[in-house]
């Protein structure tokens, strides 16, 4: 019986993530653990990863709704450096926490001016289509614990914040 990814399967996989222009966003050639069924990866990838076997290969295309989310221009933002903590040694792409209704929300610092800043609350990939290549490198169970945690333990676990 071949073991194949279902819900409270453990998976490593490595992969390289390119967008519509073929440009690569990110790639791992270090596995990467997951607990499948528990939406520790984005949807869309998850869905296709289920019935995969070990050294399965697959290319797999997200759109943003299955992705990152759609690009939402009412989350950018132009905030006075004067309201950003002094001490913030101010870099692109850094992330700030701040907390809304909705509760705790991500700005990523998109652009630096001379007197304030512009915070994006869209994620990096927002809005982009993302073309994965992937390879299935390890299949287990899930230990008890993992499945109560709902994520991965020890090393190569993937922590989410």
């Amino acid at each position: 019986m071949s073991n194949s990814i279902t819900k409270g399967k453990v998976v490593g996989f490595s992969y390289h993530l390119k967008n519509s222009q073929g440009a690569t966003l990110d790639q791992s050639d270090e596995p990467l653990l997951y607990l499948h069924g528990w939406q520790n990866i984005i949807p869309g990838l998850e869905k296709e990863l289920e019935g995969l076997v070990e050294n399965n290969s697959k290319q797999v295309v997200v759109s943003p709704e299955d992705g990152y989310g759609t690009y939402d221009e009412s989350l950018v933002f132009q905030v006075p450096k004067a309201e950003l903590p002094p001490e913030a040694e101010l870099e692109i792409g850094m992330e700030f926490q701040t907390d809304t209704a909705d509760g705790r929300m991500v700005l990523y610092l998109q652009e630096v001016r001379e007197a304030d800043v512009i915070l994006n609350g869209n994620h990096p990939l927002a809005g982009e289509t993302l073309h994965f290549d992937v390879t299935i490198k390890s299949i287990r169970e899930a230990t008890k614990e993992e499945i109560q945690h709902g994520h991965v333990h020890g090393p190569g676990g993937h922590h989410h914040h």
